[in-house]
This record gives structure tokens, sequence and C-alpha cells, in this order.
């Protein structure tokens, strides 16, 4: 199917903008009007127009030259990279043999404890001060996040060593022994995987850290096998439901498909009216009820405050637990004053930080354990 001129470009623009780089409306008229001046068929050219209009700082051309290759030079037109993900390496030499020799274990321990400790330095750095070759290695480590979906009592009993008497199947065993005293069976109830509903701030104060948390809400996406037991929503001007593009096994090309599907990037934020949006469309039947809610969010509110509280209050009555990650909260010095954090904390049941990946970590313990 062939697209227009426009579409393509705008693609590459969305594209662009889900991979990190933070590319605005005006960046993207820019892009338009530098376009529509040179030969869309010279390759070259129409790389310099869009590198000189949607970059805006040296660390956004590495991603901007893989995103470019990976739009228009794949023959399905579907973006995808080009080059496999950077890989976190350790240091390894032949060991000598046990009998030479200097073939100790400690002959230069100085390689490999050099590595882990940089390898572990990045994996506590802020995510918004991460530039360079250092995004492609932090993406490479979100796998190494195990997500794993909370648990909940079920109604259903199920077979089991201890528990409580199961006198149906211990009257059929029983029975078959033509009533004489057999084995007493136990049953006990089961546990079903309890829901997580992430809502994720895409606006311009949290465009720094979007590409991490929609690269952490896709490890909670796969880890559940798709199924359902997750599901992720965008806020910022308008709520946008992102749940069937992180099902993307492939995180690069899922982040893609979600940067095609929020319209609002780097916008402004209206977590009140998009709340209540989330309450009454989905939340009330069913999807926020006992489950566990995490909020990704600075707080930095433009509506009503008041708005926003009473929809927290209307979340947590629903919610078996709410969960709220700020990228702020672990920073030397930060006060919880912005009007959207102060509005929402009295029905906030954990208030965490969420700067780095060793604070992603540390929120999938929490909702694990919820």
């Amino acid at each position: 199917m062939l697209h227009q001129p426009d579409e393509v470009l705008l693609g590459f623009a969305r594209a662009l903008r889900a991979a990190g780089v933070p590319v605005t409306l005006d960046r993207s008229r820019a892009w338009l009007e530098a376009a529509s001046l040179v030969d869309l068929g010279d390759r070259q050219a129409t790389y310099w127009a869009g590198r000189a209009t949607l970059c805006s700082c040296p660390d956004d051309l590495a991603r901007y030259d893989q995103v470019f290759d990976a739009w228009f030079l794949s023959r399905e037109g579907l973006p995808r990279t080009q080059k496999p993900p950077t890989r976190v390496d350790v240091a390894q030499a032949d060991l000598p043999d046990a009998e030479q020799e200097g073939g100790g274990l400690d002959d230069d321990p100085d390689t490999v404890a050099a590595r882990a400790s940089a390898t572990e330095v990045l994996r506590h750095r802020d995510i918004a001060e991460v530039t360079g070759a250092q995004k492609a290695t932090l993406a490479a480590m979100f796998g190494a996040l195990h997500p794993t979906a909370p648990e909940r009592r079920a109604h259903r009993r199920t077979a089991w060593r201890r528990g409580e008497i199961d006198a149906h199947r211990t009257l059929r065993t029983t029975l078959r022994r033509m009533g004489e005293p057999g084995t007493v069976e136990w049953r006990r109830r089961g546990t079903r995987p309890r829901r997580v509903v992430l809502l994720v701030d895409v606006s311009g104060s949290m465009s720094k850290y979007a590409d991490a948390l929609l690269r952490l809400s896709h490890r909670f996406v796969t880890a559940t096998g798709g199924r359902g037991g997750v599901e992720v929503f965008t806020l910022g001007t308008r709520l946008t439901h992102v749940t069937r593009a992180l099902r993307i096994r492939d995180p690069e090309r899922a982040l893609v498909a979600a940067g095609e599907t929020v319209p609002d990037w780097a916008g402004g934020t209206r977590l009140g009216d998009n709340l209540k949006a989330f309450l009454d469309r989905w939340g009330q039947r069913g999807m926020a009820r006992g489950a566990v809610v995490v909020v990704f969010s600075d707080g930095w509110e433009r509506g009503d405050p008041t708005l926003l509280a009473g929809q927290m209050a209307r979340l947590q009555r629903m919610a078996h637990r709410v969960v709220w990650v700020n990228p702020h909260r672990g920073k030397a010095g930060y006060e919880p004053v912005q009007s959207g954090v102060v509005a929402a904390l009295p029905y906030v049941d954990e208030f965490l930080a969420g700067h780095s990946l060793a604070t992603f970590a540390d929120l999938v313990e929490v909702v694990a354990r919820a």
C-alpha cells in the first residue's frame, strides 16, 4: 500500500520520538517544510533536512541515524533496527592451566572489576543524564528485569496436601473402596495473578524519562505473555491505551508502535482529567478493581488539583494498591511540593523513586509483593 509523502515523514518523526529523541510539534512542522524544499528521492538531502530540524543536541545523532536507516531503508516500510542491540559484554581472557606457573585466578582482577563497576554505575545513574552510547547499553540492560504479577486468592478450591477437608473427594474415594475407610483428601483456595495497570505520564516535563518508562512497561507486558494481565495507558493532554502496541516482542518495534499510537508526546499534563477518563471508561468496568495501579508522573498538574484528589480517592477505593513513582523522588533535596503530588499523596500506598534502572528493580519487587 502506497502512502502519501507527509504520512511517511510524520511517521518517521513519531518513530524518532518513540526512540527517545524529543521531537516536538514545532520540529515536526519544520521537518515537513524542510523536506518540501529538497528532492525526497535524494537520500542524503532528506537525511540532512531531518537531522537539522529534528535533532536538538549531539546525543540525538546516534539514535537519529539508527531510526533513519530503519525507517527509510526497510523494504517492508516497517521501522526496525538494522544493527543488533548493544550487548553488555564482560571482558574475557583465556586462563592458564592450573599446573602452569602463575595460573591463579587473582593474577589480574582489575579487568573484570572495572567492567562490573561501570555497569553498576550505569544501573544507578539518572536516566535523564545518560548520553550517547550509554543509552543503547542501558536499553539492553532492561532485559535483566523480570517482573512477576502479584497473586490473589481465587474463589475455587484446589487439591492440596493440607488445608481443609475435601468432603466430596473423600467420599468418592471411600465409595471406590466399597465403603472401606480411605485417604482423607484436602483442599485449599487457589491463587490467580492480580491485574497490574501502568499509567505513564508522557508530558513535556517527563519527556526525558518517557522512553525508559515505556521500556519498563514493555517488560511488564511481555512478562505475562500478553494475556491481559498488564494494561498500559499514557497520560498527557489525553488518555491513550497502548497495551496492544507493547505486546510486540521486540522492544524497539514495540516502542515505535507505541509512539505512533500516542498523539500528545511532550505536551501538557492533565492528570485529573485523564484519571477520570480512565476510571469512567475502564476502571469501573473492572480493570482497576482489585488491581495494582502504578502511576508514573512528576506531579506537575495543569488542571485542577481538587479534581485529581477526588479521582485518586476513587482509584484508592477500587484498587488493591496504588503506587506513585516520581523520577525526582530519589534525588537529594527533593520535596513533594508539586500540586499534583500534594493532591495525590493522601491516597497513595507507596511513593517510590523512578529515575534509574536500580529504582525500577525496586518497583518490580514492590509490585510482586503487593
